[in-house]
């Protein structure tokens, strides 16, 4: 199944562009100076990633969180979008529920900051209808992790909406038609990285714009493909995690997402790193972008990740639906607090 849903990437995102240009978001009230995304896991990565397609087009900051609470900031000029694939992720409901009660910013503002939920039903949806604010709703059944182009496109749409960014629905659907025409190269491609990736420990770099990338790609080996991963980001690691590669890690394969764009000085950082990590690990695994412009690159890049995950699933002959460890968290928590992640 986890197969079919990767596959349907590509429609998922011309389905994204259709429920984003119809979305009824109403009018606001005061004028917007933040952004805070709340999510979590699949339903969060897809803030992370629009932040980072949005990074030099957003006119005010953007933050992303992925816990229980909200900044002392948040007032009546914040805009939350609150991101929960199920509608009952408790992280995300906390968020919701913070500042849907709050009354008052930290300089003595009145008024609640403005509210927008993305998700396919749930409480969440069930608090906005009853509250008043504003929400859309996505397709639901399927694992979270399979639905980030439904996220990703509504959040990049509410903040165009609202006159944050630039709208990206072109660009979206116009990747979609390139990744529908591109996909049986790109799961070759796949299929060459898993060749090499199979039996090692995967540590993934990017530069710290495409952090979400190198994160994408690790939440779904780690979900998908049932191993353990770490990543890390240029220049910052460049600053501790270098020193670290001081002897050889034969279990060790580098992915390194190489941006042709990138800032110069990220350029021979990244050069003086590969020759390290060609004297340490086991093996390197170079994955270039593709693409015209950001949205392009980022969902080639998505796309191209997770059909890694799933072919290393199927050569470690392991289910990459199964989720049991998750699914146990759910009940130990709903049994303590009554809600479900």
């Amino acid at each position: 199944m986890m197969k079919d849903l990767i596959q349907r990437f590509p429609a998922q995102l011309k389905k994204a562009v259709e429920i984003a240009n119809n979305a009824k978001l109403s009018a606001l009230k005061v004028p917007i100076n933040k952004v805070v995304i709340c999510g979590l896991g699949g339903s969060g990565i897809g803030g992370t990633i629009a932040k980072e397609i949005l990074f030099d087009e957003a006119t005010v900051p953007i933050e992303v969180l992925k816990s229980y609470t909200l900044p002392s900031y948040i007032d009546e000029h914040t805009l939350v979008i609150c991101s929960s694939y199920s509608g009952n992720t408790e992280e995300t409901l906390e968020c919701y529920h913070l500042a849907q009660n709050l009354k008052a910013g930290p300089n003595g503002s009145s008024g609640r900051a403005k509210i927008v939920c993305i998700t396919s039903g749930g409480q969440i949806l069930e608090l906005a209808k009853k509250d008043g604010n504003d929400y859309i709703v996505v397709p639901g059944g399927s694992p979270p992790r399979s639905c980030l182009g439904y996220s990703l496109t509504q959040v990049l749409h509410i903040l165009s909406h609202y006159k944050i960014a630039p709208q990206k629905s072109v660009e979206i659907a116009e990747a979609a038609e390139i990744l529908e025409k591109t996909q049986e190269s790109i799961m070759q491609e796949a299929h060459q990285i898993v060749h090499k990736l199979h039996g090692k420990m995967p540590v993934i770099y990017s530069t710290a714009l495409h952090e979400g990338i190198a994160i994408r790609l690790r939440q779904q080996l780690n979900e998908n493909a049932k191993i353990l991963c770490w990543h890390h980001v240029v220049p910052e690691m460049n600053h501790n995690e270098l020193v670290g590669w001081s002897h050889a890690y034969p279990e060790i394969a580098v992915i390194l997402f190489n941006e042709k764009d990138e800032n110069p000085r990220n350029k021979l950082r990244m050069d003086f790193c590969r020759k390290v990590f060609g004297k340490y690990a086991a093996e390197i695994i170079e994955i270039p972008s593709k693409g015209e412009n950001t949205v392009a690159k980022k969902l080639y890049w998505i796309h191209l990740g997770d059909w890694v995950s799933m072919f290393l699933a199927e050569k470690r002959n392991v289910d990459a639906m199964d989720i049991k460890v998750i699914d146990n968290l759910k009940s130990e928590l709903a049994g303590n607090s009554g809600n479900t992640i």
